[in-house]
């Protein structure tokens, strides 16, 4: 299902949006600053982000700024600001598209599906590497020290998740919700049974993981370099 952070001061907006959105099988969070998107960014990774320029705390092209420094994930702009410097400020700094308020919700449904067509096409091949272990996402193929490693579709999509935010912790919700879909956050026995899976074919030591770590209670988390 695909996730649209929607961003905007507005209740009215932040409301006709998720209902809107959510009628057409999208799966909504809204968030009223800039503050809490970029947290919601960190917890689980959107497929397009609707952005408000005007926000509470920090301005719209302060909040694409930041998002652009890890992350090329697809932002339309929602602006009250018709001016064209701000539309150019907002696009050289990395926004996809810039739609002004009031917009038609129609047009705006099409511009989300444009975006989020352009953010697939333009992914690069995702490939993560340790020095024995290689991992090419993309083309679904695994190694182990030169060896041809089988891994189930379900093994690929929890690697996917995870290697989609290389270094940086993936909670169990977000997980479970990514892989095995709404109704499974709680199933946390699924991750440690298919984690468990991935170690013994992965690492060199599955008792002692370098690859594939656990923060206790919290999540998971993919590593392939040590500082």
């Amino acid at each position: 299902m695909t996730f649209v952070l929607a961003v905007d001061d507005d209740p009215a907006i932040l409301r006709t949006l998720s209902i809107n959105l959510r009628a057409r099988g999208y799966d909504v969070e809204t968030v009223a600053d800039g503050r809490s998107a970029l947290q919601v960014v960190d917890e689980r990774m959107p497929d397009v982000i609707l952005l408000d320029l005007g926000l509470p705390d920090l301005d719209g092209v302060a909040v694409l700024t930041r998002l652009r420094a890890f992350t090329q994930v697809p932002v339309v702009v929602l602006s009250a600001r018709h001016g064209s410097d701000d539309k150019v400020e907002a696009l050289d700094v990395g926004a996809d598209d810039y739609v002004t308020k009031p917009f038609d919700m129609q047009e705006l449904l099409a511009r989300v599906r444009a975006a989020i067509r352009r953010g697939g096409s333009a992914d690069a091949p995702l490939v993560v590497e340790t020095e024995d272990v290689r991992l090419d996402v993309t083309e679904r193929r695994a190694t182990r020290a030169g060896e041809e490693v089988r891994l189930t579709p379900t093994e690929w999509h929890i690697v996917e998740v995870l290697a989609r935010r290389e270094g940086r912790l993936v909670r169990q919700a977000e997980l479970l919700h990514e892989v095995w879909g709404p109704g499974y956050d709680r199933e946390t026995n699924y991750l440690r049974v298919y984690l468990a899976q991935l170690r013994r074919k992965l690492e060199a030591d599955p008792a002692r993981p370098t690859l594939f770590l656990t923060d206790p209670g919290i999540g998971y988390r993919l590593v392939t370099r040590r500082d």
